[in-house]
């Protein structure tokens, strides 16, 4: 029996590594992860890892300069 393969086409996550979001910013990964456990940037899991939500950063801060 031959089964359809369907395709799901999903809209890219935008999320990057404490690690990466850490040397982008010039601060060291604990002082991210400080950031990211006091919700001062805000965070997603995913299996094992957690990512910088760069999305939701993005909008807080556009938030705050409009007002």
């Amino acid at each position: 029996m031959e089964q359809a393969l369907q395709t799901i086409n999903y809209l890219p996550v935008p999320v990057m590594h404490q690690e990466r979001f850490a040397e982008l910013v010039g601060v060291s990964v604990g002082t991210v992860n400080g950031w990211v456990d006091k919700g001062y940037v805000p965070s997603i899991v995913i299996g094992r890892h957690r990512l910088v939500n760069m999305a939701l950063l993005t909008k807080d801060c556009l938030e705050q300069i409009s007002g």
